[in-house]
């Protein structure tokens, strides 16, 4: 017990840091990456190529004038970036990063907390974020901040319904709410991206809506609504909202390598997940997780700086007239196709069970395809050609 307690404080510990830190290093990167899109130099004055300018914009945020609305609830008005700092915090705590690292005393399981309910966890604690945005708009005692908080919580609880949808396939597949257990999954057959495509587009997108990133940046579109939800918020208390928006945007990356591409799974090689644990397989695994994660970070900055942003009525014509209906749908045909092949047929998830339902989404995904375009691109296109 005294062993287990230690390794969760450090494993803790070592997190909390490492997302923070991460945190700081990505808004450079991703001003770097924006300064690279638009053929600009970018951060450069801070330190060697700009390194430190993550750290003058902490010290700018903490040395900076707090302003507090005479009129605002004070108490709601100073929770509210805390209430949606926690849940972002908490929400990686579940997430496998790494294999077992060998100890003298066992193996140290190489995730915070290896919840039961893991993939449960994540859903609620995510969605707790969205009384943040709410409490931070209402307490503010200002209308423009009430209508952002109010549009941003309508864009959120809409899109957590399309996404929690899109995790009911992994479920359908997995047959296991635990992470480590999706991951094995994977390991044992093929990564989940093949036979859950669909399932990774609807969650992808709605993913960019939950983070509020562009094209879904509607909660903070300051042509609109001047500053959204957090207009009458300056120095540490503005920093925590963007804090939590990046450490969301690091869990929702850090879940879709978990969910569909195999987690800290190594691929092309079955090393990683046999015989005794080693250092080098826990150093590896990890190195394999930080890359995947890596990339759905870069995607998300590489979109904000390359799309426009969606109207309003187009984001929730798009989450309720398309991706629930989509979601319902697909969980139907997956559901039966998965009863088919496992009761039917007596199929264990493996190559061939993967195939025949990457197949099942191609078609799918044909099918989607021909549905939104209906005779305005592709058929278009084709008649002004003959025409």
């Amino acid at each position: 017990m005294t062993f287990f307690l230690i390794a969760s404080a450090i494993k803790v510990f070592v997190v909390l840091n490492l997302i923070l830190v991460g945190v700081a290093l990505i808004t450079l990167f991703e001003r770097r990456v924006c300064a690279w899109i638009q053929d600009r130099l970018g951060p450069n004055r801070v330190g060697p190529q700009g390194l430190l300018q993550p750290a003058a914009d902490g010290l700018k945020s903490f040395l900076k004038e707090e302003t507090a609305p005479a009129l605002a609830d004070k108490t709601l008005f100073t929770l509210a970036p805390l209430v949606s700092f926690v849940p972002a915090m908490l929400t990686f705590g579940v997430i496998p990063f790494a294999s077992p690292l060998p100890t003298p005393w066992g193996p140290v399981p190489m995730v915070v907390a290896d919840l039961p309910v893991g993939f449960l966890y994540i859903l609620a604690i995510g969605s707790l974020g969205v009384y943040g945005i709410v409490l931070a708009g209402w307490a503010s005692n200002n209308k423009y901040a009430l209508l952002g908080g109010l549009r941003a919580s309508a864009q959120m609880i809409s899109y957590e319904i399309a996404l929690g949808m899109s995790t009911v396939a992994v479920i359908l597949l997995a047959g296991n709410v635990t992470l480590s257990q999706v991951i094995a999954q994977q390991q044992a057959g093929l990564w989940f991206i093949l036979p859950l495509t669909l399932a990774f587009l609807i969650f992808f997108i709605s993913a960019f809506a939950e983070t509020n990133r562009l094209p879904f940046d509607l909660p903070e579109a300051e042509t609109e609504l001047i500053a959204g939800y957090h207009t009458e918020y300056s120095a540490m208390k503005f920093s925590m909202f963007y804090i939590a928006e990046y450490s969301n945007m690091v869990t929702a990356s850090a879940l879709m390598a978990t969910l569909f591409f195999g987690g800290w799974d190594i691929p092309f090689t079955s090393w990683d997940s046999t015989g005794d644990p080693s250092v080098l397989k826990t150093v590896l695994t990890l190195a394999a997780f930080s890359a995947k994660t890596f990339f759905f970070v870069f995607t998300f900055i590489w979109v904000r700086w390359t799309m426009p942003r969606f109207r309003y009525d187009q984001l929730m014509a798009l989450g309720w007239k398309v991706l629930l209906p989509l979601a319902l749908v697909y969980i139907t045909v997956l559901a039966t196709a998965i009863w088919v092949f496992r009761v039917q047929l007596a199929w264990q998830y493996g190559a061939g069970m993967a195939a025949a339902l990457g197949g099942l989404n191609v078609l799918l995904l044909i099918a989607l395809v021909w549905w939104l375009d209906r005779g305005r691109i592709v058929s278009g296109s084709v008649a002004e050609e003959t025409a």
